[in-house]
């Protein structure tokens, strides 16, 4: 179905090739996982399937891509879109109509599909992504993982032979992920649909794909089954990253896979436990309190009375369904978005009453559209002008992004960067600041399994220093590696809120794969577990 003859492709200016002399062949009705770290050319890869590269992005590309036949040099991506149906990394980019409904029958339209055909796909999709409730709803009224599947519908009404997901599951909750993946692969087995995915949350995709192309960063792409080149990824889910600790051999793909061997690695770890989690002083004052906090949008209650401290030294998941009002309650703490009653308090004052420079002084916040916040035309401009405005010392916000994402050029515009990578930028942007009390929406979008270590490692110093961080996110192998404590938030009402491991564990959708393995004992990461083999002191 698709062919890479010695394909090669570099970008204006770029040190290197992204790949080069790629050549593979993906069969008709294959699920095939793209996977490496942030910036190594998974998005390049995916774009050159249908000609977006080099068309739109510019640069040079050698050798020669067809599909089904038909070669991306001789044919506009126009004419690859009712054979090629591509979703990218930011949903909202890519809407043309302002309804879910409408966005759906957009793609049938240009390819002049029948209106009963139409009429009876556009059904079968909001069904299939379980969206039907949204048909009526503006597209920039949905939450990111709203707009994430209603992006995803609109490229599976058309049918096509080949599906390229690029990120799919980035903004969904895990229920929300297993039911796009479901639908998924419903088009693979049922259709014969040919689907490649980029994924960074590979423990999310990995069990169920045919075909693994490792892209290790050297221009090179390795092209094989899961289980054979799973064990040399430098890569890897948590599940597999557990079998190479316990020396599992092969390394496990799934939960499945791998409580075949728990029994001996429960053995191994009798008698020992995670140490536990931090828990604030009986004489600290709250970094930050919120009290019956309401966040309404005309008749629309998002957020219900919602009461949350925060504490210094303490790092806070807030998890909860897609449109649960994570976002919401973020940005009415910040003090930039609407509240209809209730108070907070950060340091004597409420940042809704002061004067935005003032508010950023006390309570920070990346929202999920990161990018937005990026403005000038180099990164080290944009580092450069972090450490102004933060009174930071000179390559103090540079150090930072080097730790998220290594390799990023001084010289590149922000807008040429990865999603990733951007992600990574407007992240040191913002910790350069350290603010007492910080606030992240989804910030692991994009960032693979190393760079999310290492903004763990930042976000735990903050911590450390006497800061209180607040993460809305639904990566849960994220949060059981970095949060002390979870508060759930269900339709606009907190459900939950209890140390990491007891709030976590006790849900299958939320646990991790660790959890899920070495279930009932409350393991949770592959670090837990390595440190209690060697005999050292277990951390959360």
């Amino acid at each position: 179905m698709i062919v890479f003859d010695q394909v090669g492709f570099t970008y204006h200016g770029a040190p290197r090739p992204a790949f080069s002399g790629v050549s593979l062949h993906i069969p008709e009705g294959e699920l095939c996982l793209v996977a490496g770290r942030t910036g190594v050319g998974k998005s390049t890869l995916l774009g050159a399937v249908n000609g977006l590269v080099p068309r739109f992005t510019g640069g040079r590309l050698s050798g020669r891509v067809t599909v089904a036949g038909h070669s991306t040099q001789s044919r506009s991506p126009q004419e690859f879109a009712h054979l090629v149906g591509v979703v990218g990394q930011d949903p909202l980019a890519g809407f043309v109509t302002d309804t879910v409904e409408e966005e759906l029958a957009y793609g049938m339209e240009q390819l002049a599909v029948g209106p009963e055909t139409m009429r009876k796909r556009v059904e079968e999709t909001l069904d299939l992504l379980g969206i039907a409730d949204l048909r009526h709803r503006a597209l920039r009224t949905l939450s990111g993982g709203q707009q994430q599947r209603v992006a995803i519908g609109a490229v599976l009404t058309a049918h096509p032979a080949v599906l390229v997901l690029d990120e799919p599951t980035s903004a969904l909750d895990p229920a929300a992920a297993e039911d796009v993946l479901s639908a998924v692969l419903r088009l693979v087995h049922d259709l014969g649909t040919t689907v490649l995915i980029a994924e960074h949350r590979m423990e999310r995709v990995l069990q169920y794909a045919d075909r693994l192309l490792h892209l290790p960063g050297d221009g090179t792409v390795r092209n094989g089954t899961p289980a054979d080149l799973i064990g040399a990824c430098d890569v890897a889910p948590p599940v597999v990253e557990l079998g190479r600790i316990a020396g599992w051999q092969p390394p496990p793909l799934s939960v499945r896979d791998a409580r075949r061997h728990a029994p001996a690695l429960r053995e191994r770890l009798a008698g020992r436990r995670p140490a536990a989690p931090r828990r604030p002083a009986a004489a600290d004052a709250p970094a930050l309190d919120a009290r019956r906090v309401t966040v309404a949008y005309g008749a629309a209650v998002a957020v219900r009375e919602v009461d949350l401290t925060l504490w210094p030294g303490q790092v806070t998941a807030l998890m909860g369904r897609n449109g649960s009002g994570k976002s919401s309650l973020l940005w009415a703490i910040q003090g930039s978005g609407p509240r209809r009653s209730g108070t907070v308090e950060v340091a004597g004052s409420d940042p809704g009453d002061l004067p935005a420079h003032e508010a950023r002084a006390l309570v920070g916040l990346v929202p999920q559209s990161a990018a937005d916040l990026l403005y000038l035309q180099t990164v080290d401009a944009e580092c450069a002008q972090a450490d102004r405005e933060s009174d930071a010392a000179a390559g103090t916000c540079r150090a930072l992004l080097d730790r998220l994402a290594p390799g990023v050029r001084g010289a590149q515009h922000p807008r040429d960067l990865s999603e990733g990578q951007r992600l990574a930028l407007v992240l040191a942007v913002q910790l350069t600041a350290a603010p007492r009390v910080m606030l992240l929406d989804e910030p692991t979008r994009g960032l693979d399994y190393h760079a999310k270590r290492a903004f763990g490692r930042i976000v735990r110093d903050l911590a450390d220093e006497g800061g209180s961080v607040l993460i809305a996110t639904h990566d849960v192998e994220f949060v059981a590696a970095t949060a002390d404590r979870v508060a759930v938030l269900g339709d606009g009402d907190l459900v939950a809120d209890g140390p990491t491991a007891e709030v976590v564990c006790s849900s299958p959708s939320f646990a991790p794969q660790v959890a899920k393995v070495l279930r009932p004992e409350p393991w949770l990461t592959p670090r837990q577990v390595a440190r209690a083999l060697a005999g050292a002191e277990v951390a959360p």
